[in-house]
């Protein structure tokens, strides 16, 4: 193991230092200052530098250097969150956050769930992008405590901006390999009384396969007005919509499907309010609602999954003094599933949860939470947890020392509880699946704020998972199976001055099925990335990044035999030039060394394209 390690970090150091040779003449970049504040921690503003849990911050004007659009290659840059993808761009995306199930992790989006038991996100996680309007915040481990169901590998969660300063708008288009063209527009503003953020972008690709095309828009919408000195108000539309044409596996039965087409709308809209009732005290208040529709259309059946969902959630916040502060509130949510696949679903769910939170600094630069949540589902029962977290901050604030301990769990779905077909039927006894994990890492910021080095132990234990069995008849589910995933996260964010900015991240995993006796698929031994930034002076720079994942187990395509999956390196190279204050021009090249590679056995990726576009500002 230690051996596998080592051949890994060697392999990140070479890959950080060879880059940076090639423009240390230059002049130096600009260092990105790290957040004040995040807020998926503890559902509070609160300071990287008082946290005891590990939280990966991607900002949208990040995201644009490094010309990333996908919520998914956003992700990219995060330890602990590999993705694969069945397929090319706009294909169906699993994460495996810490190496759970890829229905354990818990998205977010402006302040509601966007994934449940019964409503996926793998379709939207494909496709679905980001803009310079958004925030994106990754907290790791279980956040059942704040969050209820599916945060067991952790939390993501997309937020809108609040608009600031004098009005401003951007518009791009893009265009290149494999058919692709594809365009965006943002604008925003904000004074101490109003504001807003508009962001749409969205094109076409059509792939390399045939029946493969891919068709988008992702649009998002924030307005904000602050009524009185006491009370703010807003509201929030986010939407994705896509087409892909999905000609499966490339080999083995029903492989290169030229008729089979995936539809997907998905739309989430909230009103909130902030209100202050006292110095000490503040609420925070959201109304929302989400309405998606699937169709999987084969040419001959139609699959089609709706799913609707009302949101009330409700905390607030009150400052003892100082040192302490406490957190409580309530989460009330009715949904409404129906599937005329697999399953015949027709089922709706209503839930009731409380949670509380206490922050506390006992003593000066020590930080310490404690929280509990009882969540009351109709379906299968209550669900309890609880986590604690605990930092030292070193007196010059360069050091943090920080531990977790959390549980959570994973709300049975519809199909496992209600299903019915001629050989499946549900089991409306199942348990919920359960989960305990803890970590502990060391931080360590640069000064000013221009950067951080992180690393994380974690161990997580998994139990009454639930799985189909179709040795009996009819075949059912049942809570049997355990597991367990541990490893190591490490991370960096920072400026080598007159060289490149940098950022960093490398995952060592062990995630076994402890059931079976086996190794849990797709999730790689290691993993990592890297990606360098420079500024050249006079509107140029460039960057380069590299990804790789080693060390899965997979499914064969052709005859579902467990095998040992490639592993596969990719690089990326991307540049611009600032020709004047307005107009930018990009150009990008992906998976550079055009390596032929498969995230999911069966399904190829892209080989090498070249991109490039114009932006403008107004």
């Amino acid at each position: 193991m230690n051996t596998t390690i080592a051949a890994s970090l060697r392999r990140l150091l070479l890959l950080a230092g060879f880059s940076p040779a090639l423009t240390a003449f230059a002049q130096s970049a600009e260092p990105e200052i790290l957040p004040d504040y995040v807020f998926t921690a503890t559902r509070t503003p609160a300071a990287l530098t008082t946290l005891g849990t590990y939280v990966d911050q991607v900002s949208g004007a990040e995201l644009a250097r490094r010309q990333l659009t996908g919520l998914r290659s956003a992700l990219g840059g995060v330890p602990g969150a590999p993705s694969f993808a069945s397929g090319a761009a706009g294909g169906v995306t699993s994460l495996f956050l810490r190496g759970a199930n890829s229905n354990q992790t818990l998205f977010l989006v402006d302040g509601i769930r966007f994934n449940d038991p019964n409503t996926d996100y793998q379709v939207s996680f494909g496709g679905m992008c980001v803009s310079a309007c958004d925030n994106l915040e990754v907290s790791h481990g279980p956040q059942s405590t704040l969050y209820g169901g599916e945060a067991v590998g952790g939390v993501v969660a997309i937020r809108s901006q609040r608009g600031t300063g004098p009005g401003r708008a951007t518009s791009a288009v893009e265009a290149g390999s494999f058919g692709t063209v594809q365009g965006a527009v943002s604008a925003q503003a904000g004074d101490a009384t109003r504001a807003y953020t508009f962001s749409a972008s969205g094109g076409h690709t059509a792939n390399e396969r045939p029946n493969n095309e891919f068709d988008s828009v992702t649009y998002s919408l924030r307005l904000d007005r602050q009524v009185t000195k006491d009370v703010a108000i807003g509201a929030t539309w986010r939407g994705f919509v896509g087409r892909y044409g999905s000609p499966g596996a490339a080999i083995g039965f029903g492989a290169n499907d030229p008729d089979n087409e995936e539809t997907e709308s998905n739309q989430l809209a909230t009103v909130f309010a902030d209100l202050t009732h006292s110095p000490g005290l503040t609420s925070h208040v959201v109304l929302g609602g989400q309405d998606r529709r699937y169709v999987s259309d084969s040419g001959t059946s139609e699959t089609l999954v709706t799913n609707r969902r009302a949101v009330l959630d409700w905390q607030s916040t009150y400052g003892l003094n100082e040192q302490h502060r406490v957190t409580g509130g309530l989460t009330a949510e009715a949904n409404h599933t129906r599937n005329n696949g697999f399953g015949r679903i027709n089922e709706r769910q209503s839930l009731l949860a409380f949670f509380a939170q206490d922050e506390w600094t006992p003593v000066e630069h020590v930080f310490l939470t404690a929280g509990l949540r009882s969540d009351d589902h109709d379906t299968f029962g209550r669900a309890t947890t609880g986590r604690a977290t605990a930092a030292w901050l070193s007196a010059d604030s360069r050091w943090k020392v920080r531990a977790t301990y959390g549980t959570a769990f994973r709300s049975p779905g519809f199909l496992d509880l209600y299903g019915q077909s001629s050989f499946y039927v549900g089991n409306p006894n199942l348990k919920p699946e359960k989960a305990r994990g803890w970590d502990a890492g060391v931080d360590y910021y640069f000064a000013d704020k221009q950067g951080v080095l992180s690393a994380t132990w974690f161990d997580t234990r998994l139990d009454n998972l639930i799985v189909f069995d179709f040795g009996v008849f009819p075949g059912t589910t049942a809570n049997v199976e355990r597991a367990r995933t541990k490893g190591l996260e490490l991370s960096g964010k920072f400026s080598l001055p007159g060289i490149a900015d940098v950022r960093v991240a490398y995952t060592y995993l062990e995630a076994d099925n402890l059931s079976q006796g086996s190794r849990l698929l797709r999730r790689p031994r290691n993993s990592g990335s890297v990606d360098l930034w420079h500024d050249f002076g006079r509107g140029f720079s460039a960057g380069t990044g590299v990804a790789f994942a080693a060390g899965r187990r997979d499914v064969h395509a052709a005859t579902f035999a467990t095998i040992n999956a490639e592993d596969y390196t990719v690089v990326r190279v991307y540049g611009a030039w600032q020709v004047n204050p307005r107009l930018a021009v990009k150009a990008r090249v992906e998976n550079l060394l055009d390596e032929a590679y498969e995230e999911v056995h069966g399904y190829p990726q892209l080989g090498a394209g070249a991109f490039a576009g114009v932006e403008w500002k107004w």
